[in-house]
């Protein structure tokens, strides 16, 4: 069902009107139009800020009759993206990119958009560890999602470089992305992935502690630690090996696939394709 009215995001007194906005706003910081793209930053900081009041208002659960939080796949995937627009708004103080602001509106107001049409079941808390669980496991995705983002940038980069003339490589080199060097924008990347694995294993490790959320046997905890598998692989053959390049962000994008799907993907089954009347 899109637009659910069982969201508290769309809830009577305001909160419909804040997501309009929201999609309004984000829609100004994407679209390819001149005449808005004095606005496009102003607006892209307005939507990401509203967006953020809407994931506070939704995971919750303000305005239900009983206390909980919403979890689900839309929610979770919806704080990455919020979470990818704030690096990237500390970044573009230093070197905007309005492409990478057009796609990140994008993303932010298909966030919104899918948020508020899923929003998610209301749970209640069971154990003291189960919020500090989700904050860490959202904290992880949100890492690897902006890692993700520096290596598309990377990736772009380096296939620029490669078509260009040995002058123009010498620049590009020089240059690179985001207004820095080829290498520093991969240092960049990796010390997300670092901090991403970081935060992954703790995520994991209070999982396993906190047995109200952890079984070996579901998808949740199989995909979890096969994508901890390939980050560590990753950043094994990183240290030992000097793996750059394609073959170090291929193994970054399998990760971020398993895990997306770990959590993202599993509830999304659950959620829409196993039980769409409670969408």
């Amino acid at each position: 069902m899109i637009l659910s009215s069982a969201s508290p995001a769309l809830a009577p007194g305001g909160g419909l009107l804040l997501v309009v906005v929201a999609l309004l706003l984000y829609a100004v910081a994407a679209a390819p139009v001149a005449a808005f793209s004095r606005f496009s930053a102003a607006a892209l900081l307005g939507g990401w800020a509203l967006h953020g009041l809407l994931l506070l208002i939704d995971i919750a659960g303000i305005g239900l009759p009983t206390p909980g939080a919403r979890l689900g796949f839309a929610p979770v995937l919806s704080v990455t993206v919020w979470l990818v627009i704030a690096v990237y708004a500390v970044e573009s103080r230093f070197v905007p990119l309005l492409a990478v602001r057009r796609g990140l509106a994008l993303a932010g107001a298909l966030a919104v958009l899918v948020t508020a049409s899923f929003p998610g079941e209301v749970r209640p808390i069971t154990s003291a560890l189960a919020p500090l669980h989700f904050v860490l496991g959202v904290g992880a995705y949100g890492l690897f999602g902006a890692a993700v983002l520096h290596a598309l940038m990377l990736d772009a980069a380096e296939r620029r470089l490669r078509a260009s003339g040995p002058g123009a490589r010498l620049q590009a080199l020089g240059s690179g992305a985001m207004g820095m060097p080829l290498l520093q924008l991969e240092r960049v990347t990796f010390h997300f992935v670092e901090a991403g694995f970081a935060v992954l294993t703790a995520t994991l490790v209070l999982g396993f502690v906190n047995t109200v959320h952890w079984r070996w046997g579901d998808h949740k905890a199989v995909f979890s630690l096969l994508a901890w598998a390939v980050f560590a692989a990753l950043l094994l053959g990183r240290r030992l090996r000097g793996w750059r390049g394609k073959r170090a962000t291929r193994w970054l994008y399998v990760g971020a696939v398993l895990l997306l799907l770990g959590y993202v993907g599993s509830r999304f089954v659950v959620e829409v394709l196993l039980n769409p009347a409670a969408a």
